[in-house]
């Protein structure tokens, strides 16, 4: 089954807040850029990482 554009939006967010908060002591410059993006993808959606990965069910 085909994930929806808001399902891959939210998919990409909970990634990117993956990506930073392990890279967050090694680069915090290139965490923080990771953690502005999820900010991004999640602009159109109420709610943070953690209820994108509730809403995708992967959790």
């Amino acid at each position: 089954m085909p994930l929806t554009t808001q399902q891959k939006d939210l998919l990409i967010a909970v990634a990117l807040t993956e990506f930073s908060v392990h890279y967050e002591d090694g680069d915090p410059e290139l965490a923080e850029y990771a953690w502005q993006l999820t900010a991004d993808h999640l602009i159109d959606h109420d709610g943070g990482p953690a209820e994108a990965v509730d809403d995708l069910k992967i959790g």
